[in-house]
């Protein structure tokens, strides 16, 4: 190089983080690992340090090839056999794959006997959606579809046992000629979406009688997630009005059942997994349930799906923080680090804050879950803080991500950041399994419905608010909300389940976190109207709640 040249340099590479190293996920959270211990999940900790290392290694490099590479959808063979199957890259095989291993999809089945297991599942799932979402879909329906299956009795065993398999088996062959199982489902239609009473699909039995009979289904559906699992349940209509149905991707006789995809969506985000519009064109699948209670039998399973929309966002979260603060403690601005700026601190340790609150709020909607699987008198709590989790914590999952991205400047802005991946996923959680209208008028309709969902739920704030004066004042307000009239409580839905929201996770952090999260909460949430990040008052102890949510140690 001559010495003119030299003088011009252009691509020494100077203050600029270095890639985030493989991390273990688990090790790393002390939010997360607290929280397992306090719902009871904690007996299943060896579990969880196992797949630590996993969801912050191999699983981040396979999810960057995952997306890279999309979905295709091959309607025909070579030779113009009509196949309707869907090519992924091998990435996205791999990552199921670790996942059923780990037991992401059926750790809670296979523990069902114990107190928690719930909790350490969702725990799982929470860490396996931190380096990739995608792969949420089939999971989550995996795990979620047994709570609608396992109440039909001998019928359904033989799929369970394939379904809490650990085993994932990408072979395309009918689902009972396989070692595992994934389920999927199709609920809306083009002309209903949340309205799945307004669904056309017609189901008409073919042979038999009696629970499980065998039904044509002729009609569509307008979203068909992960159109290459083994199954799925769906909604139809028959005599007796709208009923739930297995449909298997094989027909019983093992030749490809009528499952006709038309597209695959092309979508904001959630690249790496594929989402279908599909017409049935007389394909046969098996009543499950009650005919005519459709929407009783598969709300078993949307629960649990609902809660891991919560989780899912959860996750997102944690994985912007984590980028976020990777970055900060590593470039410079106005010579010093980033992270040692003030108003950054502010920023940083208020994301921290969400972040575990989020995540806090997630375990404990699961803990509820697990309560209601051993005693009934639970159900009612389980079944109204699920919808008020996935509302809080899903709206605030867009705005973080966006946060976080703002800590990297025009660099989270960049593909190879992964923000931008995080930030398309963000909006997904709170539309999948109903928007945030849809959460709030279910919470609405369990208040009518079960008075012991309100007396549960008042009773976990009643714990926890001789512990901070805050939250006693929230307690007062709530009351009033309660007792608004009819008439107007719909208006104001938003509000009112907002605000309980806030007051569960207020209650969880005072009777489980450290007094620095727990104090800085209610000072900042509690009473407060919508703000931004990084406006936490001046005496807040950000140094606290930054190396809580990333220990310094592992930069």
């Amino acid at each position: 190089m001559n010495e003119i040249a030299a003088r011009f340099l252009t691509h020494r590479v100077e203050n600029q983080p270095p890639p985030l190293p493989p991390y273990d996920a688990w090790l790393t959270d002390v939010p997360l690992r607290d929280a397992v211990a306090r719902e009871g999940g904690g007996w299943a900790e060896d579990r969880l340090a196992a797949f630590g290392p996993v969801a912050g290694g191999e699983l981040m490099a396979l999810g960057v090839a995952a997306n890279e590479n999309k979905p295709r959808f091959v309607p025909f063979d070579r030779y113009g056999h009509r196949i309707d199957t869907v090519r992924f890259d091998p990435a996205y095989h791999a990552i199921l794959s670790l996942g059923i291993r780990h037991e992401v999809p059926s750790f809670a089945w296979r523990h069902a006997s114990r107190r928690g297991a719930h909790v350490a599942r969702a725990a799982l799932a929470y860490l396996h959606n931190q380096p990739e979402q995608g792969n949420n879909c089939p999971l989550t329906m995996t795990y979620a579809s047994v709570a609608a299956l396992r109440r039909h009795g001998d019928w359904a065993e033989t799929w369970i046992a394939r379904i809490v398999s650990t085993e994932y088996d990408p072979r395309d062959l009918p689902a009972w000629d396989k070692t595992g199982n994934t389920i999927g489902m199709g609920m809306t239609e083009k002309q209903g979406g949340s309205d799945v009473r307004a669904n056309t699909t017609r189901a008409t039995p073919v042979e038999g009688s009696g629970p499980g009979r065998l039904h044509a289904l002729v009609g569509h559906k307008w979203f068909f997630s992960a159109p290459m699992c083994d199954g799925f349940l769906v909604l139809a209509q028959a005599d007796a009005g709208l009923s739930c149905f297995l449909l298997p991707r094989f027909a019983p006789d093992g030749s490809r059942n009528a499952i006709r995809l038309q597209r695959l969506k092309d979508k904001l985000g959630d690249w790496s997994n594929a989402s279908s519009e599909v017409e049935f064109q007389g394909a046969l699948a098996w009543l499950i349930g009650e005919e005519g209670r459709g929407v009783a039998t598969i709300l078993d399973m949307v629960a649990l799906t609902r809660l891991d929309c919560a989780i899912g966002s959860a996750a997102i979260m944690r994985q912007a923080l984590v980028q976020a603060l990777h970055h900060t403690r590593h470039r410079r601005a106005f010579g010093k680090r980033l992270v040692e700026h003030a108003l950054m601190r502010n920023v940083l340790a208020d994301l921290a804050l969400e972040s575990e609150a989020s995540m806090a709020l997630a375990l404990r909607v699961a803990r509820a879950v697990d309560d209601a699987q051993h005693d009934a008198q639970a159900a009612p709590l389980a079944r109204l803080i699920t919808a008020i989790g996935k509302y809080i914590i899903c709206k605030r999952c867009a705005p973080f991500v966006n946060e976080a991205q703002e800590c990297l400047g025009g660099a989270g802005y960049v593909e190879e950041s992964m923000l931008p991946r995080l930030y398309r996923q963000a909006p997904l959680n709170s539309i999948w399994e109903g928007s945030g209208n849809v959460q709030c008028l279910d919470v609405l309709r369990t208040l009518d419905r079960e008075p012991a969902s309100l007396e549960a739920f008042l009773g976990e704030i009643d714990r926890a608010a001789p512990l901070h004066p805050l939250l006693r004042a929230e307690r007062e307000r709530l009351g009033g909300l309660f007792a608004t009239v009819p008439a107007e409580r719909e208006t104001i839905a938003r509000v009112l389940v907002e605000r309980m929201a806030v007051a569960l996770q207020a209650a969880v952090l005072l009777r489980g976190a450290p007094a620095a999260v727990a104090e800085t909460f209610c000072r900042t949430r509690l009473g407060g109207d919508t703000r931004c990040f990084g406006t936490l008052p001046a005496d807040a102890p950000f140094g606290a709640l930054i190396d809580r949510a990333w220990p310094g140690a592992v930069v």
